[in-house]
């Protein structure tokens, strides 16, 4: 049995499937979590366990992805997707390192509009970094994501 194989079927497309959906939906709650206190209590702990299972999944992808190469042999498509992939770890662990921090930040301090009294100004330097840094890791983990799956989608369909 081939553990890179799902019912005859190479493991890397459909877990490329899963990754492609999460890591935008996940990019996009992050980014509502930073920026809207509402959503982010609706959230909880949504964002941080859906960014670490998508950090699981880009690794899956990336594991089997070499074996697929392996299958497919050495195409210049396959390369030029594979460059563009290499990028997708570091945003996708950077997102979920994010999204943790802000999960735990969050957490620890009183609920929004539970307290009259005025956030400290160490309290707004942190909320605004991690704003920032959803922000960016969201869009870095989104646009590689993207470009690494249009690279896959024209090596397998051609263009």
């Amino acid at each position: 049995m081939n553990p890179f194989e799902v019912a005859g079927l190479p493991l890397h497309p459909l877990v490329v499937h899963g990754t492609v959906v999460l890591v935008p939906l996940t990019a996009l709650a992050l980014v509502l979590g930073a920026i809207l206190p509402s959503a982010r209590r609706r959230l909880g702990a949504v964002t941080p366990l859906a960014a670490v299972v998508t950090v699981v999944l880009v690794y899956v992808a990336v594991v089997s992805g070499g074996a697929l190469k392996e299958v497919v042999g050495p195409l210049p498509q396959v390369a030029r997707h594979e460059a563009l992939a290499v990028l997708v770890p570091p945003w996708t662990i950077g997102m979920a390192v994010v999204a943790v921090a802000q999960w735990l930040w969050f957490r620890r301090r009183p609920a929004d509009g539970a307290s009259t009294r005025e956030a400290s100004r160490r309290d707004r330097v942190v909320g605004v970094t991690i704003a920032g840094l959803a922000l960016v890791t969201a869009s870095g983990a989104t646009v590689s994501v993207v470009l690494a799956g249009e690279a896959g989608a024209r090596a397998v369909w051609g263009g």
